[in-house]
């Protein structure tokens, strides 16, 4: 088993080192904030993620895992230091490589043995060759140190199971030392692994990705589309899910992508792209879809409504998908400002996200409108003129479709997330508009049907 430290304890970081300690090797986590390494020593997961605490204290109590902020104490003995920090968005969409390169340097001026560094955080093709240079750079002792690339698949929400039963594990090495260490490692885990170059292994982390969000976005411009023509997305992604060519997966329609990957992603290749001279359209136009596709339920409900003035408006979901308290690029954080604006008065559910909503958007009075934090989704709907459902929680989903037309003064539903059966909502007495569903949006279809009789006027 390796000594291993690991720099960062977020998303990436936190769960990395538990997995990595719950595979037998001893891990300490690094954060610079102090009252957050006090949380983690408590038991206490900083983030909201599934098994995450339960992993904690097992391997706290089993000694294969610390918290501190005392980087040289992490860094100057470990076998390998795996970055986890973040990687912001910058405004032009490249890369925010500040954090890695704090690191970067920290660890130059610390390490007294051999020392393979490895970036588990998203960065651009190239730059684990310019991590090592600048370690190299600031290196202190006559040390081995090679930079190594390991990009994480995790899905916020499913972290933990996603890194302990992985599909597989891309690493990427210049030398058959860094090769076998990282191979070492990763023994315990019984996982398949695929060895590349550093560069290669950076592009396979940004090109599954934009994959997956090029993906999701077709399926949104389809959806738009069956709505106009009569089609239901959901047949079509039934149909679509057979051919292996194409998968079950990242075919349901909505109203958009969010967290902290497929946006940033997205916008940082297209950013490469461009800075090598290159226009790469298709994964402009999954950005171009995406930004549009958020806002979907509220132009819907803007051509239905006079105005949300005076309104009360119930938000049920607040964060970007279920299972985890992030609002990164979340739908909600498009759409309130748009409501509040309009003088709407929000009465906002969400099972865990609402502590972090509420730091964007404290409760009361805000510009034209208001807000109002509730515990439960019917709280939200009592009396509500207008419904906007954003995310897909099971206890959004287990709301009876009678209950919207029993609690709500007027039973209009605008559900991003497809949760309900069209006709069980209008068979319940609810006015309820989805994505891509055509029965769902009859006016559409009346004007498309008009259009047509001018065509074959003129």
């Amino acid at each position: 088993m390796f000594k291993i430290a690991v720099a960062g304890t977020g998303y990436v970081g936190l769960v990395a080192g538990v997995c990595f300690a719950e595979r037998g090797h001893q891990v300490v986590c690094v954060d610079i904030d102090e009252a957050k390494v006090n949380l983690m020593r408590s038991g206490t997961s900083p983030i909201y993620e599934a098994g995450l605490e339960e992993l904690m204290m097992k391997n706290y109590e089993a000694g294969r895992i610390e918290y501190t902020t005392d980087y040289k104490s992490a860094y100057k003995d470990a076998d390998a230091v795996f970055i986890g920090v973040g990687t912001p968005e910058n405004e032009d969409g490249s890369a925010n490589l500040s954090y890695i390169a704090t690191v970067a340097r920290q660890i130059a001026e610390t390490i007294e043995k051999d020392c393979l560094v490895t970036v588990k955080s998203t960065v651009p093709v190239g730059t684990n060759d310019k991590v090592e240079q600048f370690i190299h750079d600031f290196l202190i002792n006559d040390v081995r140190v090679e930079v190594a690339s390991n990009p994480e698949f995790l899905a916020q929400g499913s972290a933990v199971h996603d890194t302990l039963n992985a599909k597989r594990i891309i690493i990427g090495t210049e030398s058959e030392w860094a090769e076998n260490l990282l191979q070492k490692i990763y023994e315990p885990f019984n996982l398949p692994v695929v060895s590349v170059n550093r560069k290669s292994a950076e592009m396979i982390k940004y090109a599954s990705n934009d994959f997956l969000a090029l993906k999701i976005s077709y399926m949104n411009d389809i959806a738009n589309l069956c709505e106009l023509v009569g089609a239901d997305v959901e047949d079509v992604a039934k149909g679509m899910s057979f051919d292996n060519r194409i998968g079950g997966e990242f075919l349901n329609a909505g109203i958009g992508y969010g967290g902290s990957c497929f946006p940033k992603d997205t916008k940082a290749l297209e950013y490469l792209a461009t800075q090598n001279g290159y226009d790469l359209k298709t994964v402009k136009a999954a950005i171009d879809v995406n930004k549009a596709q958020k806002t979907l339920m509220y132009k819907k409900a803007s051509k239905r409504l006079i105005t949300f003035n005076g309104l009360k408006v119930a938000v049920l979901g607040l964060t970007f998908k279920p299972g985890t308290d992030d609002l990164r690029e979340a739908p909600s954080l498009e759409n309130v400002p748009l409501l509040l604006k309009q003088g709407a008065d929000i009465f906002a559910y969400d099972p865990i996200g609402t502590q972090n909503f509420a730091k964007v958007f404290p409760e009361g009075k805000i510009g034209n409108g208001s807000i109002k934090y509730v515990s439960n989704p019917e709280e939200a709907l009592e009396g509500a003129n207008v419904c906007f459902i954003f995310t897909e929680w099971n206890e959004i989903k287990a709301i009876a479709v009678q209950s919207y037309k029993k609690i709500m003064r007027t039973p209009l539903v605008y559900d991003g997330r497809n949760l309900n059966d069209v006709e069980e909502m209008q068979q319940a007495g609810v006015e309820y508009y989805s994505v891509g569903r055509a029965s769902a949006n009859k006016d559409a279809l009346k004007e498309l049907k008009k259009l047509e009789l001018q065509a074959v006027k003129l």
